[in-house]
């Protein structure tokens, strides 16, 4: 796997993010919300609205990588 190297900022969206946006939408969110570009080569972070996801958008260079962790808690 190929991810960001050292030293990268991460950004998370504080509330809640619509899980069922693609790139474009968590790009759009970026600028507006976070005021930040999408292709600085951060890692921006996205909360869904159980708490129970997390989506990660990062610009690699040549395109965006996009992913969705699923976060289980067990008790």
């Amino acid at each position: 796997m190929i991810g960001p190297g050292t030293g990268v900022r991460v950004y998370l969206a504080c509330g809640v993010t619509d899980m069922r946006k693609g790139i474009a939408g968590l790009a759009a969110l970026t600028q507006d919300v976070l005021r930040q570009k999408p292709t600085s080569g951060a890692v921006f972070a996205f909360r869904g609205r159980r708490g129970d996801r997390i989506k990660l958008l990062f610009w690699d260079g040549q395109g965006f990588c996009a992913g969705i962790c699923v976060i289980y808690m067990v008790l």
